[in-house]
């Protein structure tokens, strides 16, 4: 009798309901978290400050030639599909935008950490990034409020940077706009001041 476990395909995420957020990794399902706000926001902005010039101008009032979208699944594997945050391809390296699951490794990746998230997207997705070729990785903590920005050198990670709320930068592969890193976030709380 075989004790053997099935691996988890793309077939599992087709399986869940409706809405229901996962990915398989090492073939193994796992639920993604409910998205909170701060979340929202980022992808939110970077969809404006990313999407508009990159890919909805196509060239009218910025540099054009990029599919960029948020939450999609990529298999990178047939026992490895990821969910990032944001994702971006040359539109020459992908011919079909129109598709579930993308099979082409994209050019640029943005997590979204989260307390529940941060060790999947620092080390587990950083890994496997990378191991696929994707080019740049971006991680955004809103909870500290900073971007880390990677781009992949001879198969290693190489830190581009990173940048607090208070930072106006220019980051491959997007260097050809400025980002404002304190548009991503949703306003400090204020601290009440004790009398």
């Amino acid at each position: 009798m075989s004790t053997a476990t099935k691996l988890a395909t793309y077939e599992a995420l087709l399986t869940l309901p409706e809405g229901e957020r996962a990915e398989v990794i090492s073939g193994v399902l796992q639920s993604l978290p409910a998205p909170r706000p701060r979340h929202s926001k980022v992808q939110r902005v970077l969809g404006s400050v990313i999407g508009a010039p990159f890919d909805d101008d196509d060239g009218v009032g910025g540099p054009g030639g990029w599919w960029i979208f948020l939450e999609v699944d990529v298999e990178l594997t047939r026992h490895d599909v990821v969910r990032p945050d944001v994702s971006g391809w040359h539109r020459e390296r992908l011919a079909d935008a129109d598709q579930r699951p993308f099979t082409t490794v994209p050019d640029w990746v943005c997590e979204i950490t989260s307390p529940s998230t941060v060790q999947h997207d620092r080390v587990t997705k950083r890994r496997l990034y990378a191991q696929h070729g994707v080019r740049h990785y971006w991680l955004v903590d809103p909870e500290t409020r900073l971007l880390e920005a990677l781009e992949l050198r001879d198969g290693q990670w190489v830190e581009l940077g990173v940048y607090d709320d208070t930072a106006v930068v220019r980051i491959a592969p997007f260097e050809a706009v400025e980002l404002a890193i304190g548009r991503l976030f949703l306003p400090k709380k204020e601290v009440p001041v004790e009398p």
